[in-house]
């Protein structure tokens, strides 16, 4: 490693619509802002086909174009993006102390701030069909995507409550919704499980698992199968929606920021701060009952105001 890292104002960690909108803000801000994509450039919306819910956009945009839009506007007020993963944090708890972040595992740069955007991982069963059809038809967001199947029948998996959520609200816009629970029973709230019970139109099938996702380009049907008989079954289905979870990208912040049990950064009352002075998290990483990209961009704003002002504070008491 270099013996002199690279100074930087502002380090952006991530580049969904979190890290972009941060970056926008914080380049028109005079931070410099430089940014490093990740694994994943644009982040998980670089896999979803159609994004009809984002502001601005009154046809609706392919997930891909809007990333490499945000970027360009991005890049335009000066940010430096570069292709890139930080591998590893030494965050130093004093107000004013420079950040230690490790790129690729062999570079190392110096922050002033650093936003952490690197969002959360959708979690899918990692079936070889279902992986083939994610973006045709396969999606882990039915707020997202569920309004391209209105008064069509879909399938989802997943038996907690955010399963239950999803299912109905799947329901009241799709002709019919089989609900694959592969327990003999769900995980969800007493409440959540009642609310799906209750809905005429949700097909409950419990102890189910996928055998095998149907269709070459698009999802056409599914092959289910019962895990306690055995016995297989198909159905004619256009959507199918993975509800098991999001697992959050925090693993280098361990033991160095403040997490909650499922590993999601936790953040001071209203603004994206974490607890420690410089640092602040931004989108999905630290968001897990909206997960929507109008509100990671949302976040990703208010993540670049706190940096400036905590930057002016640092200067104004030197």
């Amino acid at each position: 490693m270099s013996n002199s890292p690279e100074h930087i104002k502002t380090l952006i960690i991530g580049s969904g619509p979190a890290g972009y909108t941060a970056a926008i803000y914080a380049a028109r801000a005079d931070l410099k802002p430089v940014v490093y994509t990740g694994l994943e450039p644009g982040g998980q919306l670089t896999t979803t086909t159609e994004v009809d819910n984002f502001p601005g956009y009154p046809e609706g945009v392919d997930g891909p174009t809007m990333m490499v839009q945000l970027q360009q506007q991005a890049e335009r007020f000066g940010t430096d993006v570069r292709i890139g993963m930080a591998t590893a944090v030494a965050f130093s708890k004093e107000v004013g102390g420079l950040h230690r972040v490790t790129i690729d595992d062999t570079k190392e740069v110096v922050a002033e701030t650093v936003i952490i955007s690197t969002g959360a991982t959708a979690k899918y069963l990692g079936l070889p069909s279902e992986q083939r059809l994610r973006g045709g038809g396969v999606s882990a967001c039915a707020v997202c995507d569920g309004f391209f199947y209105k008064g069509q029948d879909v399938a989802i998996v997943g038996g907690g409550d955010t399963a239950a959520e999803e299912a109905t609200y799947l329901a009241n816009i799709c002709k019919n919704v089989t609900m694959l629970v592969r327990k003999d029973q769900m995980r969800a709230s007493k409440a959540m499980q009642h609310r799906v019970t209750s809905t005429p139109n949700i097909d409950l099938r419990y102890n189910t698992e996928i055998d095998e996702v149907l269709g070459d380009q698009v999802v056409e049907g599914l092959r289910m199968v019962n895990n306690q008989t055995g016995a297989k079954e198909e159905i004619a289905i256009t959507g199918l929606f993975i509800a098991i979870g999001h697992k959050p990208n925090t693993e280098i912040f361990a033991g160095q920021l403040d997490m909650d049990d499922a590993g999601y950064l936790i953040t001071e009352g209203k603004s994206t701060k974490t607890n420690i002075p410089g640092v602040f998290a931004s989108g999905d990483v630290q968001d897990k009952e909206y997960r929507q990209a109008v509100t990671a961009a949302g976040t990703g704003c208010m993540a670049a105001l706190d940096a400036e002002r905590y930057l002016a504070t640092i200067e104004t008491e030197a």
